[in-house]
């Protein structure tokens, strides 16, 4: 049923991927699926970071590269893709789904607080917007 699983993370963010990737090679297991974790530098965290030149830009996504393979380590599973983008995060997110193949996509989601309600949350967005399936696993 499922071929490619997408899990998006945030490598600041620890309780995104402490869930999300174990239910993630749970099901990869029982579809013989590859999973790919990502993240997605935001345009508003390039633009203060990397602001003038192309090589800082590409040094921020490094770093970002960097720590995603330092995740996957973590789960002692050498087949995890690793894949970095940018944009909107929700934007980044579909954009990496549709390059990969993705089939489902398995994220994290907080509980809502005010300003999601208002705003909408990364998650929310990625659901309805995905053309796959989306899980979103709760702490």
């Amino acid at each position: 049923m499922y071929s490619r699983i997408l899990v998006p993370v945030d490598p600041d963010e620890p309780s995104s991927w402490s869930k999300a990737v174990p239910v993630a090679q749970a099901i990869a297991r029982s579809f013989d699926a590859g999973v790919t974790i990502c993240t997605v530098v935001p345009d508003r965290v390039a633009m203060f970071q990397a602001p003038w030149t192309s090589v800082a830009y590409e040094a921020l996504l490094d770093k970002a590269s960097t720590r995603l393979h330092a995740i996957a380590r973590e789960f002692d599973d050498e087949d995890i893709g690793k894949e970095v983008g940018s944009g909107s995060i929700a934007g980044g997110i579909l954009s990496i789904a549709d390059k990969i193949g993705a089939d489902l996509i398995v994220l994290s989601s907080h509980r809502p607080q005010m300003k999601d309600w208002l705003l909408g949350a990364n998650a929310e967005r990625v659901a309805r917007h995905a053309q796959c399936s989306v899980l979103i696993v709760r702490d």
